[in-house]
């Protein structure tokens, strides 16, 4: 069976969205392979995100809510960190964090305190309920993403991470043009 016959049998809504740019846009033709490859990790991202979004809202969290948590959490003992180092971490505006805090703060999963060693500053603190709470919906968000990633076995999931941490420090890396006219 040739590469054709292969991506045939094999073919997407994407691959249908690159044949349509290469029969209207021929001169594009050596870049289509390259737009169905993130046009397929937009694809998953939207797809997994909309499954995490299920998988987090028997705790009353969505995603959002999710990160600031789990940012706490994984901050270790005693699971605190101010708004700024909140919002850095996120790549949050400080309008976007504070509804987020005052969501989690009314659900009684996180408290708002003074930083003890700046009287202009505050603390972000996980409470045990928050504690309980992202523990449980971080279980059941991973158990979420290993079934979607099984299909792939270990060696090609070592591959694929391998991959994507490449191109992603490529694009970390590399200076972009504001716009990018061919």
């Amino acid at each position: 069976m040739d590469r054709l016959d292969l991506r045939s049998a094999a073919h997407d809504p994407v691959d249908t969205i690159a044949d349509q740019w290469r029969h209207e846009r021929p001169d594009l033709a050596d870049r289509t392979e390259a737009m169905a490859a993130f046009g397929r990790v937009h694809r998953l991202s939207r797809a997994v995100g909309d499954l995490m979004e299920q998988a987090y809202a028997p705790y009353g969290i969505g995603r959002g809510e999710f990160d600031v948590l789990a940012t706490l959490r994984r901050a270790g003992e005693p699971f605190s960190l101010s708004p700024r180092e909140l919002t850095a971490t996120l790549m949050l505006t400080t309008g976007g964090m504070t509804g987020r805090l005052d969501k989690l703060e009314r659900a009684g999963l996180v408290t708002r305190s003074p930083d003890p060693n700046d009287r202009r500053g505050l603390r972000i603190t996980l409470t045990d309920f928050g504690r309980e709470t992202v523990d449980q919906a971080v279980a059941a968000g991973t158990a979420v993403q290993q079934r979607i990633i099984d299909r792939l076995g270990e060696q090609r999931l070592t591959e694929l991470n391998t991959l994507l941490r490449d191109l992603l420090h490529s694009v970390e890396t590399t200076p972009h043009p504001a716009s990018a006219r061919p």
